[in-house]
Order: C-alpha cells, then sequence, then structure tokens
C-alpha cells in the first residue's frame, strides 16, 4: 500500500451501532445533540433505523440494524469505535455538570496527560451501549 496525501477539513461523523435507537438519541439528546435527520435503512431485507444528533459541527451517526441482526454488534466484523473526543473550554466545569447530572463517569477526577505543549486533562462517560465519549482540554 502506498502512502497518499489527502485534504481532509474535519471529521464528517462518526458511526456508532446501536441497540436500543431511542434510548441512544434521548442520551445525545441530553448532551446536548440534536436530532438533524433520520432515515431508515434496507440491510437483508430488513429494515433498520439511522439518525444523525448534531452539536455545532459535530455529528454522530447512531444507528440501529434490523432486529436479527442485533446480536450480530457484539461480533461486527467492521469493528467498534474506541471512543470519540470532544474539545472543551473548562474540563472542570465539564466533569462537574456531567456528575451532578447522573452521567456514568469512568475517572474519579479529570487526568492530566502530557500530550500538546502544555499537556491536556480528560475524563470519560459511557454511552448507553458502553460506547465511551472522552471530554478533554488541551491546556
Amino acid at each position: 500500500m502506498q502512502p497518499v496525501t489527502l485534504f481532509l477539513t474535519q471529521i464528517q461523523h462518526v458511526g456508532i451501532p446501536v441497540t436500543n435507537i431511542k434510548n441512544s438519541e434521548l442520551f445525545y439528546n441530553n448532551l446536548g445533540f440534536k436530532n438533524v435527520m433520520q432515515a431508515n435503512f434496507v440491510h437483508e431485507n430488513e429494515t433498520g433505523s439511522c439518525i444523525m444528533m448534531q452539536q455545532g459541527a459535530i455529528i454522530i451517526e447512531l444507528y440501529q440494524m434490523p432486529e436479527k441482526e442485533l446480536s450480530a454488534i457484539a461480533n461486527r466484523k467492521d469493528g467498534h469505535v474506541d471512543h470519540i473526543a470532544f474539545d472543551v473550554k473548562n474540563i472542570d466545569e465539564t466533569f462537574f455538570i456531567l456528575k451532578t447530572s447522573g452521567y456514568h463517569i469512568i475517572e474519579e477526577a479529570p487526568v492530566y496527560l502530557k500530550f500538546w505543549d502544555k499537556g491536556c486533562r480528560y475524563f470519560n462517560i459511557l454511552g448507553p451501549d458502553n460506547e465511551r465519549l472522552e471530554f478533554n482540554q488541551v491546556l
């Protein structure tokens, strides 16, 4: 495989397979995302559903496979998203808001990493299908 130069401008969206699209829509809605597109699709003659959740320039595609395919999510050939990271301006404020709002936060407090020039601080929450959402402040 040869190296290529691509002129990518931003992440268009991140796709996440979910087991209950309504629960996932509510979860992301509570984080400030809005459903900006909803459509059904056909997979092996069965109907699945897809929604695009957007906040500012960030778009997350949530899709639920047809009922007979739901168990296949755990055994996907395409892999899984490990995490999605969002930039935040104030990590402590974001941590406080999510903690006091009842979200499942993995870390006890924001964690410092010696990344970038001055480091960064981050923490993760879990979504309805155990997807990790990372909130990150570059210092």
